[in-house]
């Protein structure tokens, strides 16, 4: 039985924020080799002379930094034990009232969508998010009840932890939200980056793919579901 940490975090998953494209992610791995990556991480901050402490963000990419940028994902692309999954949300398609659903509901549906792809009966896992709002403490509740209700993992055997973290501590979360801020700007045309678009092509091609449609379920390094609507609730 394996230790799994999983780094979740998301992208414009409110209701009424004026984004179409909500995107909820994780990056994974097996305990010790996260630590590993934590390390690598910080060393390639130093490299391109940027503080250890500085944190890594998609909305900080910018021309100065793009090297940096581009290292930070070849990093992720060079090591086996990392992993990244994503589900991408088009809000315009969604009819909560049809299906006697709030936001909130809704919002918890994906992310067992997230992680019932990532989890394995087989393995142990601790789930961390990093802390946004005040709110953190009643989606971990609820994460956890939703969890445990649809995997039957009552003695909670498998997801035996999920914790609210600090993103500027762990470089993988930073990770995350690099990943996952690529796949929301992706999908949206309202935001010109040339430096943002840099990183999106190394993206691409390094995984292989376009990142505009899904992924087969199996796909391990570089996993994206583009929600659909009513077929997919």
């Amino acid at each position: 039985m394996n230790s799994i940490n999983i780094y979740c975090d998301e992208s414009n998953h409110l209701e009424s924020d004026g984004i179409s494209t909500m995107v909820l992610g994780a990056v994974y791995g097996p305990v010790e080799k996260i630590k590993i990556a934590n390390k690598r991480l910080r060393e390639i901050k130093v490299k391109h002379k940027i503080s250890p402490d500085t944190e890594v963000k998609w909305v900080k990419v910018s021309p100065n930094k793009v090297a940096f940028y581009l290292d930070v994902i070849d990093y992720f692309y060079d090591n086996d034990d990392l992993h990244f999954r994503a589900i991408i949300i088009n809000k315009k398609t969604l009819d909560h009232k049809n299906f006697n659903q709030t936001h909130d509901d809704f919002y918890y549906k994906m992310y067992f969508e997230l992680l019932s792809k990532i989890l394995d009966p087989q393995n142990k896992y601790c789930v961390y998010l990093d802390i946004k709002d005040t709110q953190g403490s009643k989606k971990v509740r609820k994460l956890r009840e939703v969890l445990s209700n649809k995997m039957y993992d009552f003695d909670e055997s498998i997801v035996q932890r999920i914790q609210l973290v600090r993103s500027h501590e762990i470089e993988v979360l930073q990770l995350a939200d690099l990943l996952i801020g690529a796949m929301q700007f992706l999908n949206r045309e309202d935001v010109k980056s040339e430096a943002k678009k840099q990183v999106i092509e190394r993206i691409k091609t390094r995984s292989g793919y376009d990142l505009s449609k899904s992924t087969l379920v199996r796909e391990e390094k570089t996993n994206l579901f583009y929600w659909k609507g009513q077929n997919n609730v």
